[in-house]
């Protein structure tokens, strides 16, 4: 009963769930879709213990490639909201802190991920973290990526990324600039400005992300756009991230459409 009750539950959203999207897309004015999306891609690990494998298999590997396979899908759906650009937090600095065996698996993960985003020719992949951080042939790869089309999307994929080294790295930056014009501490001191601080973010010459959201059911960003998060509106969605679903993210677009943006007002 309860198999023949799950299989029906299932057959009705089957049906229902595309006509519900068609429904939020007339609803949706996508002029108004916000130009830069930042997404925490949050729930792998508990995603894979909540969905065993047929040999009861719940690797954290196994999430984290559920998570990677639907990022293209994802993409697809900012193309078709005419997104401009999109930060997908793939590895934060803090996961240095897990074990050997699962960095070692997500990091070969995360470099076939950045591998079928460049295979694709679809979008301009552009790299943001602390680079360092990484093992050489990962930022090998990323070194290579390729621009498709200026008008593509821009994606930025922040990988060893954390919000709080990301303004320390700019303001160091800034510090260096300063100091090959020639200018005192005390100069630079005074020429210091946001404005100035903002060009030398990893997402210098972006606009900052209006909207930004974060699966898993997870309600705080964890250092995530830091800087550039000042006047974004969040967006917390209850699904792990491989069960993201279209409809989850024209739910978040809708959302953002029916808040009034104060910007501080």
């Amino acid at each position: 009963m309860n198999r023949r009750g799950s299989a029906l539950r299932r057959a009705v959203k089957s049906i229902l769930y595309p006509l519900y999207e068609r429904r939020l897309v007339r609803a949706l004015d996508f002029s108004q879709t916000p130009h830069h999306v930042g997404v925490i891609l949050d729930g792998n690990r508990r995603w894979a213990k909540a969905n065993p494998d047929e040999l009861g298999g719940t690797s954290a590997a196994r999430g984290h490639r559920a998570g990677a396979a639907k990022i293209i899908e994802f993409l697809g759906w900012c193309e078709e909201a005419q997104v401009k650009v999109v930060t997908i937090w793939l590895l934060s600095s803090d996961n240095f802190k897990r074990s050997p065996e699962e960095l070692s698996a997500l990091l070969e993960i995360i470099g076939e991920t950045v591998d079928g985003l460049k295979a694709t020719g679809r979008w301009n992949i552009k790299p943001v973290g602390s680079m360092e951080l990484l093992p050489e042939n990962l930022r090998e790869r990323l070194r290579e990526s390729k621009s498709a089309d200026p008008k593509a999307i821009e994606v930025n994929v922040a990988i060893g990324y954390g919000g709080r080294r990301e303004i320390v790295d700019a303001v160091k930056k800034y510090m260096e600039d300063a100091g090959a014009q020639g200018l005192s501490l005390q100069t630079a001191a005074e020429k210091l400005s946001t404005e100035k601080i903002a060009n030398f973010l990893y997402t210098a010459g972006q606009p900052d992300p209006e909207l930004l959201i974060r699966t898993s059911g997870e309600q705080r960003l964890g250092g995530f756009l830091l800087w550039q998060s000042a006047q974004s509106e969040f967006y917390f969605c209850e699904a792990y991230w491989p069960d993201f679903r279209r409809v989850d993210f024209l739910r978040a677009l809708r959302a953002y459409s029916l808040r009034h943006r104060r910007f501080g007002a």
